[in-house]
């Protein structure tokens, strides 16, 4: 008997992936799932995707938290000069 996950790896074999955004880590690296496999694809530092490895997803994890107190910190500091 055949799996039931053989029928969407089909499915990408015939007709190639339809990758979604699913996580957006920075404004240029974003994480991305086929729809029907679920494979897991990340944008590398050349703008590539690449296979979601445990190490990337840490990478990735790493980017997001400076991208996220970056940008924190920066509206701060807008809304601090806009007062004055």
């Amino acid at each position: 008997m055949k799996k039931p996950t053989s029928i969407p790896k089909m499915y990408c074999n015939l007709f190639g992936h339809d990758y979604q955004v699913t996580k957006r880590v920075t404004y240029h690296v974003k994480e991305y799932t086929c729809r029907h496999c679920k494979k897991e694809l990340t944008t590398n530092s050349n703008g590539s995707l690449i296979e979601l490895t445990p190490k990337f997803k840490e990478i990735n994890a790493i980017l997001e938290r400076i991208h996220t107190s970056r940008t924190e910190r920066l509206k701060k500091k807008a809304l601090a000069s806009s007062i004055y």
